[in-house]
């Protein structure tokens, strides 16, 4: 325990913008799911449930700020192995919720092992980084640092969770920013656009489309008497990845998540089944207008209209309540959390502090973007909550511990340690 705890160490403003975070995630949970005033705070209604999963998660911040950060360091690797075998149970004996086998229940309540990997995955990796100097020159250390990001990622899939295993791609961001090679965000960017053009036209179509490109390009090649080496291995290698993602896509994603890509890509329009939660959030925020029908005023919201409107579509019904005014606030505090963190992060004389802190923006990052691109209808319902806003008691507490990381490591700035 570290009995010299001092709050001026603390990035006090970063603590105050979460603050507001969590206040107006309570304050719309409870807009949500309104009953009666004596009934909020029974562990029956989800605000209840929230504001017990904040109190637990206040207490397990401050015992994170009072515990010695090189623990941390020291068990991360204890702490990823444990996780990883967590996560290779829950595949077995966790609970069907939504179509995919991602949680543990006891007593009532539900435990989701992929939230609580995130904070483990980032301590893992900025340990291992931080041991050589985080020199991602060498093929070495890039094959060890994408293999403690693929194995979460791996086992999440299997769940099969898509939403949760794409936020572990935010790691890569980190791993970029602290000196992997461009040819891999290259790479990443080419990925995604293969992704989406396969499932626009067909595999076959666009195996033949790369083929006889490849052969006319080829001749070319060979005409001006230039080497089609790299040219071979791109065209290889990119059809090996297209048969990859069709496997992925039509034999480990469910209908229901295809149906979700195919409505977002324009494939299908569909907003009675899997296009309604999007087409019934976008009402909700024609609804809200600039300043909002007011709070436990809003008709989307009231008449429930939208799912999971306390949870992942939590973002919705701050727009019809709050209107334009709520969703730039709240857009408005993640943007300035966010870059503060970066902020900090770039002053830190420790390796290790750094990585984790560029993780934990990173992940806020990806979340926040993805809930909120997802709850306007430009990214598919992939089932990610919204940072301390969304109902969830592994989202919140598996937030408070990415953040409390971040508060903890950011007091050492000025300690080599």
């Amino acid at each position: 325990m570290n009995s010299n705890l001092s709050l001026e160490k603390f990035d006090l403003i970063s603590i105050t913008l979460v603050s507001i975070l969590i206040i107006s995630g309570l304050i719309n949970i409870y807009s949500t799911t309104y009953i009666s005033d004596s009934e909020m705070l029974s562990l029956g209604n989800p605000f209840g449930k929230q504001l017990l999963f904040v109190f637990f998660s206040i207490i397990l911040f401050w015992t994170i700020l009072f515990l010695k950060g090189k623990l941390f360091q020291q068990y991360s690797s204890l702490l990823y192995l444990f996780m990883t075998i967590t996560l290779i149970l829950v595949l077995f004996f966790g609970n069907e919720i939504k179509g995919a086998s991602s949680w543990f229940s006891f007593f009532g309540f539900s435990f989701q092992p992929s939230e609580f990997m995130k904070p483990v995955t980032g301590l893992v990796l900025a340990k291992f980084l931080s041991n050589i100097h985080s020199d991602l020159k060498r093929i070495k250390v890039q094959l060890y640092s994408f293999i403690i990001v693929f194995i979460p990622i791996s086992l999440i899939i299997l769940q099969p969770d898509p939403g949760t295993a794409l936020i572990y791609f935010s790691f890569f961001f980190v791993l970029y920013i602290v000196g992997l090679p461009s040819v891999y965000m290259n790479v990443f960017i080419v990925s995604i656009l293969l992704f989406l053009i396969t499932i626009l036209f067909d595999k076959n179509n666009v195996i033949l489309f790369i083929s006889v490109l490849t052969g006319l390009l080829g001749l070319i090649f060979l005409y001006r008497k230039v080497k089609i080496g790299r040219l071979l291995f791109f065209s290889i290698s990119s059809i090996i990845f297209i048969l990859f993602i069709d496997f992925v896509y039509n034999d480990i994603f469910e209908q229901r998540h295809r149906d979700r890509f195919e409505v977002v890509l324009g494939i299908t329009e569909d907003n009675r089944g899997i296009g309604y939660n999007t087409n019934q959030s976008q009402l909700a925020f024609k609804s809200g207008g600039f300043s909002g029908e007011g709070f436990l005023n809003g008709s989307q919201t009231k008449g429930n209209f939208v799912p999971e409107q306390h949870s992942d579509y939590i973002f919705a019904t701050i727009g019809e309540e709050w209107g334009f005014i709520g969703t730039f606030t709240i857009i408005l505090v993640y943007t300035l959390l966010i870059m503060r963190m970066i902020n900090r992060a770039n002053k830190h004389r420790n390796i290790f502090n750094k990585i984790f802190i560029y993780s934990v923006a990173s992940i806020f990052f990806f979340q926040f973007s993805i809930n909120v691109s997802m709850v306007v209808g430009i990214f598919p319902t992939v089932g990610i909550p919204l940072p301390f806003i969304s109902y969830g008691g592994s989202s919140m507490v598996a937030s408070i511990l990415l953040f409390a990381g971040y508060i903890k490591f950011d007091s050492y700035k000025k300690e080599k340690w």
